[in-house]
């Protein structure tokens, strides 16, 4: 088995204050990483540590599911976001899909919402549904990939993303990356890939 946690698209203290350096090294240094090495010694000498990360996302259940799918997500949303990113997409494609969808201001508004109503652990994504923008959570480890809806961009809920930096606050936090670290480049590459 080959998997690595890649490296982190941006230096940990990048995404302040939104996310600090010490948020950063928790969540991708022991979260993110840890998980790798649990799936690894999970599949350690059995025939899926053969296969790719998303098909094991895909086919498996249980330990191993959630942790291959976390790794996945949690990659996912490093690159969801950027150091002065957030607001509204530039024109093009994307920024018409939010336009149709009723704008920023309420694809912003049901992205704070949902993702402040997770309860418990998860993920708020922003999703293509078919032809459509839509704003889905998932709990736990669970993932747009094991479905048909295309992941665009996701903001990590669990509490480990936001308690250094915002405590209990998790509509704070959703409305900061919302503001200043969504990556409208990567979602425009999930578009059109």
């Amino acid at each position: 088995m080959d998997f690595i946690v890649p490296e982190l698209p941006y230096k940990k203290d990048a995404l302040a204050p939104v996310m600090s350096a010490e948020t950063l090294e928790f969540h991708y240094e022991k979260h993110h990483k840890g998980y790798m090495g649990k799936l690894k010694a999970a599949l350690e000498g059995k025939p899926e540590a053969e296969k790719s990360l998303e098909d094991i996302v895909k086919s498996s259940t249980g330990g191993v599911f959630n942790n291959a799918a976390q790794i996945w997500n949690h990659t996912f949303w490093w690159n969801s976001l950027t150091p002065n990113g957030g607001g509204a997409p530039a024109a093009g494609p994307l920024a018409d899909l939010v336009a149709k969808y009723g704008g920023w201001d309420k694809l912003r508004a049901d992205l704070v919402a949902k993702g402040g109503a997770q309860f418990g652990s998860g993920w708020v994504w922003l999703v293509l549904s078919g032809s459509e923008l839509k704003v889905v959570t998932t709990a736990n480890a669970e993932t747009p990939l094991t479905g048909t809806d295309k992941a665009l961009l996701t903001i990590d809920v669990w509490e480990h993303a936001y308690y250094i930096d915002h405590r209990n606050a998790r509509p704070a936090f959703l409305e900061a990356v919302c503001d200043k670290l969504l990556n409208w480049e990567f979602a425009a590459k999930n578009l059109a890939g």
